[in-house]
């Protein structure tokens, strides 16, 4: 959907990469460093467990025909006209006077979203009522939040010390003070917010390639296979409706990696994700940051304050040089 900068409610950043490459934990320490900032995850739009398919006998969440991804283009673009999340279609209070709250979905791995009344079958109503809201429904919804599965999963201790965010936090806090560019983009754009969508496949293409047109900001995490795996392994599993779920044997070797290596050679030179050199032209050309030259498993303490930096380098980039495009 085109926009304009003027009628933009909320800039959407991007955050992909491996499964366990640090997306969560990133998008969590970026929402309490900078103000006005919610988080909707691509988790939160699987499809039913029976509409799956299967690989090496294993039930496959890791590929693209696991998520609605017509649901997260319409969550998006909504996002971005309203600076909310999505109201229910299915409410019975649902009404322009009178909005809810998209009701908490369900996150990695549960799939009874029925249960909600929210999300139907193929073919059937779609999720989002995605009308415009009016002045009087739009004040309800001015702290918008997603009570989500995905944020009841742990992903581990902060690797981030309470100083070092304080100190990202000033950072933001300066940058957004009067004769600051922060300052110059939101006096101008006032409600203006920043949606992090935190996502293991948003630049597949050619299936994801609207969701890439709906993002403001591209962060691209990287991560090496032996990391991703002992991360992924170390996890106790995933909070789901129906209580909870774990990784079954061999999941991360038939499933995770040879997904995201097809998912992403595009990203690296000569397709080698192995040997993880990126491909600076092509992110370069298709706007995607990621953090050139630092090897695949960067420190997280390096990694979030690039994030910060990218995100205000885009702002930036987006609403104070009509002559570039954000990244």
């Amino acid at each position: 959907m085109d926009i304009s900068k003027a009628d933009q409610k909320a800039v959407i950043v991007g955050i992909s990469g491996c499964s366990s490459s640090g997306k969560t934990t990133l998008a969590r320490l970026l929402r309490d460093i900078f103000p006005n900032t919610f988080i909707l995850h691509e988790d939160d739009f699987y499809k039913p467990e029976e509409q799956l398919p299967m690989k090496d006998g294993l039930r496959d969440w890791d590929c693209p025909e696991a998520i609605s991804i017509p649901d997260m283009e319409a969550a998006l673009a909504y996002i971005r006209r309203t600076g909310t999340f999505p109201v229910s279609s299915t409410s019975p209070s649902s009404s322009p006077s009178s909005p809810v709250l998209l009701p908490p979905l369900p996150s990695r791995r549960s799939r009874s979203r029925s249960d909600h009344g929210c999300i139907y079958p193929n073919n059937n109503p779609p999720l989002f009522d995605c009308s415009p809201l009016t002045s009087q429904s739009r004040s309800h919804n001015t702290q918008p939040d997603v009570n989500s599965k995905e944020d009841k999963n742990s992903v581990g201790a902060s690797p981030i010390t309470p100083d070092q965010i304080a100190t990202l936090k000033s950072r933001v806090q300066s940058w957004l003070q009067p004769g600051h560019p922060g300052h110059a983009i939101f006096s101008t754009h006032p409600g203006l917010r920043i949606c992090l969508l935190d996502g293991f496949l948003l630049y597949q293409k050619p299936d994801f390639a609207t969701i890439m047109s709906e993002l403001d900001v591209k962060l691209f995490l990287t991560v090496s296979r032996q990391k991703a795996t002992q991360r992924r392994e170390a996890r106790d599993g995933y909070v789901t409706l129906e209580g909870f779920w774990k990784d079954p044997p061999g999941y991360v070797d038939k499933i995770v990696w040879p997904n995201y290596v097809q998912a992403h050679k595009w990203l690296f030179v000569d397709g080698d994700v192995e040997g993880g050199k990126l491909d600076e032209e092509t992110l370069r050309r298709e706007g995607i940051k990621a953090q050139i030259g630092k090897g695949q498993d960067v420190d997280f303490r390096e990694t979030l304050e690039w994030a910060v930096g990218a995100v205000m380098e885009a702002l930036e980039r987006r609403f104070l040089n009509s002559n570039s495009q954000a990244g």
